[in-house]
């Protein structure tokens, strides 16, 4: 097997890869697989750190029968018949990808994305989230700086890495406030990690709610802590999957008492909001900042002031609640919104490390037995100009 680790084509671009040199290196040393790498003068990882591997840097990798990168490719420059790993956004109908799922249709490409590698109990096999949630949570606490001018917090992106981030936490001197984390994820999982190594303190959803603090704390939200059913105003975990369409939001008093959000839930599409363009208006809406590391966009998200992606060069955009439109951030009457869709590009070596040890040690052997492998069937978007087997609920998105 030939596998190609092609340059990053989307716009903002993004460093990360989906292999270190070193992982390339362990790759040819134990399995029977060829790897090429494109040029590129963007990666975290230089050519030259490649080369340095043995790994041969090209100009092309139309040779190669597996093409693995991590964002989006841009459509001209797709290579048709071959099978590709990265980042599509495509499974949850997303608007602005609808034309780049139809190229790969068309260009008879086995589409396999990283967010549907799963075991057989339906748990991801592989991301980015640990580090997405570790970002998002610094993030948010150095744009709620930024806003209160209490404190100032270096740009993880500025940072050599998460251990000089995490030495930055030991003598930060935070202020009292309340943040909300939702999510039990990876992404919740980062995002606590950064928030207990800042020495704030956790407390418990309830009390969160009805006490005062003299100091920063922290509560975390599951799916049963912001949604209720409809009818019994109850939570049942199994049906709340099944029948997210028949759940409301119960958020609202964290609405009132929270001062940051971080939003790090996997939202479906059906599922309730945490709350409206119009509570946003409302005097007792308290938040004032959002760190969306979810990150869907309005008007189908779970979140209606995340109205579109911020970038690492400019990170924080304002919500003016009246307008329901964007604005300067900081100000009376704005919410700061900090939506990066690609946050753990700010410490992408750290990130591209952790996804390829994912990569290597549940993914490998299943890609070299693909055709009797579920995990490879589970996770084929597109293959032979058609939608792979379990997504076919997407045929009106494509329009087939």
């Amino acid at each position: 097997m030939k596998i190609g680790i092609i340059r990053e084509g989307k716009v903002p671009p993004d460093s990360r890869v989906p292999l270190t040199p070193k992982q390339c290196r362990y790759i040819l040393d134990n399995y029977p697989i060829q790897i090429k790498v494109q040029k590129s003068t963007g990666r975290c990882y230089t050519d030259a750190e490649y080369e340095a591997e043995g790994i041969p840097i090209v100009d092309d990798v139309v040779d190669c029968e597996v093409l693995m990168g991590v964002k989006e490719v841009p459509i001209d420059q797709l290579i048709a018949e071959k099978t590709y790993f990265y980042f599509s956004h495509t499974i949850k109908k997303q608007a602005y990808n609808r034309d780049l799922l139809r190229a790969m249709l068309e260009k008879n490409i086995r589409m396999i994305d990283y967010e549907t590698l799963t075991n057989e109990r339906g748990k991801r096999l592989i991301a980015f989230g640990r580090f997405a949630g570790i970002v998002g949570a610094h993030n948010g606490v150095m744009t709620y700086g930024w806003r209160t001018k209490t404190f100032d917090l270096k740009r993880m992106k500025d940072c050599h890495d998460y251990a000089e981030a995490k030495a930055i936490y030991k003598t930060l001197q935070l202020p009292a406030f309340k943040i909300v984390v939702t999510g039990a994820g990876r992404v919740s999982g980062g995002a606590i990690e950064v928030l207990e190594a800042m020495n704030i303190r956790r407390v418990k959803p309830d009390e969160f709610l009805i006490n005062e603090y003299n100091e920063a704390v922290f509560t975390q939200l599951s799916c049963k802590d912001y949604a209720q059913h409809k009818a019994t105003k109850g939570f049942d975990k199994a049906d709340f999957y099944a029948n997210p369409q028949d759940y409301e939001s119960k958020f609202a008093p964290y609405t009132q008492v929270a001062d940051l959000m971080i939003n790090g839930i996997y939202w479906d599409n059906q599922a309730p909001v945490f709350f409206t363009a119009e509570e946003m208006k409302h005097d007792d809406f308290n938040i004032s900042v959002i760190a969306d590391v979810t990150c869907d966009i309005a008007p189908v998200s779970s979140i209606p002031s995340t109205l579109d992606a911020s970038t690492i060069a400019d990170p924080i955009f304002g919500y003016d609640v009246q307008s329901g439109t964007m604005s300067i951030p900081h100000r009376r009457g704005v919410v700061d919104m900090m939506t990066i869709d690609n946050l753990p590009n700010e410490m992408p070596r750290d990130a591209s490390q952790a996804f390829g040890e994912q990569f290597v040690n549940s993914v490998l052997e299943e890609l070299l037995n693909d055709k009797q492998s579920p995990v490879i069937q589970r996770a084929t978007i597109a293959v032979d100009g058609k939608l792979g087997e379990h997504f076919g609920y997407l045929k009106d998105y494509v329009g087939t």
